[in-house]
């Protein structure tokens, strides 16, 4: 097995570097918790004393920082099991850093578990977040996540927040394993799948695959949403060096949980807040890796509400330009056909990627470390070069994803063309059109619905407020009669998402969603569907004026929700190809929130 790759030096070990004079730290009177903790009053004396109240005496949080760890740990998590235990690591980092760690525990948006899907509370954690550290005595913070959407709801949060934060991930967990093949998180489970209703496997196999897939704590071991994200945090200075790669079972994760509590106490006495780090040119870094990698598409909508928050302009153009100039170097499973995080870990991990990658990154951007990513990445090695491709050998010669538009997605939509079956990337053929989910399972699974080769298969009413919460049904099941047929990819449309661990024809986020009346909502079976991705087109081959007809007669659907958290959800989502984030949550909206009165 290769040598376990070294994380760099650390932030508190290396040398400042010549680029920049040391910064001018804070004093203890500057600190944000000395508001609550600090004046000799009444209010203060209540603090104070409740403090005591918890077994705390005043030396431990007098002068020093005091450290929020919003924890993502849950009983229905499985991604983050090891977060009960890792939080001890945080805290006895910033401990020995002289801080004052509090554990505040957030929603854990589980992807395995929560319905209808995570997406319709990733704004939930990310308002959570955000309020957490404005309500509490807190000067910096460590965020616990990884699972897909926590790692976006938790940056959106504090990002809005803006005060000093540094992210820790979860990690991949170690590899699947059933009679001695490798399985991959998701991508072997639609495989595996598609071979029991196509009857090429029993029912005791899809039991070996089920109890084989996922052998330990930690996120999708695929290039998945997960391992997508938490590079993307990283990449634009959120991670210390190489955090993103580390694996959840590995003793190197416990050290970057204590060296993560230990740099956030610097960062206090540094005021290195996000927005000092999340400037466009991270954001553009992050676009680069995630094409290099062989991103999840949900990369796109994280990255493009993540980068608005902290004010900049990041769009779909940015992520098409990206992709004509930046090739798939990262051979993990779905885009690559043999390698998982692991494989990738040991290869060298984020580090060796972005090193092969360094003419298309801007290397003086600022990092949580309080380095540059030239400085983080400088002499990172690859191990195997079949694992992390030199950019002379990538798998796939343009980025992971595609941004399409046409008169289907006017506002675009995207597809994943480094996995999918190659003879689709120019294709015409009948659309197939369902308006719920329920209908098309059934008529998948019906052998005598006139499905052929070269039918569309189209799902709407999937998108932010059609699903609700834009679930991930993207990835539309073979229909059984074209399996058995020995076919294992067609056609998908939807403007639904899809699992970043998903491959094939697909595609995705047809902006904007036809719940809302987008031209997604005129399509009608046998009508002509045409994509041509290396022109960037998708259209129906439907005239303007029978489009106006159709327009006409279309009705909008009934409300999804009536009260509570998803009737917020519907009014104030905004579309994919705007990031998904609430209307009333961007940064131009409204005045800035100003800091509790403390009274």
């Amino acid at each position: 097995m290769p040598e376990t790759p070294d994380l760099p030096p650390t932030a508190l070990e290396a040398d400042p570097g010549e680029h920049s004079a040391q910064p001018k730290r804070r004093s203890a009177e500057e600190l944000r918790s000395r508001r609550w903790f600090g004046p000799a009053d009444l209010r203060s004396f209540g603090h104070r004393s409740r403090a005591m109240q918890m077994g705390y005496s005043p030396e431990e949080w007098t002068g020093r920082p005091v450290i929020a760890i919003v924890n993502t740990w849950s009983d229905l998590q499985p991604c983050h099991a090891h977060f009960k235990t890792r939080v001890e690591d945080v805290k006895r980092g910033i401990l020995m850093a002289g801080g004052f760690p509090v554990e505040l525990p957030a929603i854990s948006v589980s992807e395995s578990f929560v319905k209808p899907t995570t997406m319709m509370y990733r704004n939930m954690l990310a308002m959570e977040t955000e309020e957490l550290l404005r309500s509490h005595p807190v000067d910096g913070a460590v965020l616990m996540g990884g699972c897909d959407k926590s790692t976006p709801g938790l940056l959106l949060g504090a990002t809005s927040m803006n005060i000093p934060a540094i992210y820790l991930p979860a990690g991949p967990m170690l590899r699947g394993n059933w009679q001695g093949k490798t399985l991959g998180s998701g991508s072997d489970s639609w495989k595996y799948w598609d071979e029991l209703r196509a009857g090429k496997i029993t029912d005791q196999d899809w039991l070996g695959v089920e109890g084989g897939i996922a052998r330990s704590y930690g996120t999708c071991m695929t290039m998945g949403t997960a391992s997508t994200m938490t590079a993307i945090a990283e990449a634009c200075g959120m991670v210390l060096p190489g955090g993103s790669s580390v694996l959840a079972a590995d003793a190197g994760h416990i050290r970057l949980a204590s060296e993560s509590g230990r740099r956030i106490v610097e960062m206090v006495w540094e005021d290195l807040t996000p927005q000092k780090i999340q400037s466009r040119k991270a954001y553009e870094n992050a676009i680069a890796v995630a094409m290099a990698m062989g991103c999840s598409t949900n990369a796109i909508i994280h990255l493009i509400a993540m980068a608005r928050r902290a004010g900049q302009d990041i769009g779909l153009d940015d992520f098409e330009r990206y992709s004509r100039r930046v090739p798939v170097i990262g051979n993990v499973r779905p885009s690559g056909n043999q390698y998982l995080m692991e494989d990738f870990f040991y290869a060298g991990g984020i580090r060796g990627l972005m090193n092969n990658i360094r003419e298309h990154l801007h290397l003086d951007c600022l990092t949580v470390s309080g380095r540059t990513v030239g400085e983080n990445i400088e002499g990172a090695k690859v191990y195997n070069d079949d694992v992390i491709r030199p950019l002379s050998n990538p798998i796939y010669g343009q980025g992971s994803l595609a941004v399409l538009k046409g008169n289907l997605a006017p506002s675009g939509c995207v597809i994943k063309p480094a996995a999918m079956d190659q003879k689709f990337l120019k294709h015409s053929g009948p659309a197939v059109v369902f308006d719920d989910y329920p209908s098309m399972k059934k008529a998948v699974d019906d052998e005598s619905y006139p499905f052929t080769p070269d039918s569309v298969l189209v799902l709407r009413n999937a998108g932010p407020q059609g699903g609700p919460g834009m679930p991930e049904w993207g990835m539309l099941p073979m229909p059984k009669k074209l399996l058995k047929m020995g076919l294992r990819d067609m056609l998908r449309l939807s403007d639904a998402r899809m699992s970043g661990t998903s491959y094939g024809a697909c595609v995705l986020h047809v902006a904007p969603e036809s719940y809302i009346g987008g031209p997604l909502a005129l399509l009608r079976t046998g009508d002509i569907v045409s994509i041509d991705v290396e022109a960037r087109t998708i259209d129906m081959e439907v005239s303007d004026e029978e489009l106006e007809r159709r327009r006409a007669a279309w009705a909008p659907p009934p409300a999804r929700f009536e009260r509570g958290y998803g009737f917020m959800f519907t009014k104030h989502i905004q579309q994919a190809d705007e990031g998904c984030d609430f209307d009333f949550l961007r940064t131009e909206f409204g005045a800035p929130v100003p800091e509790p009165v403390i009274y």
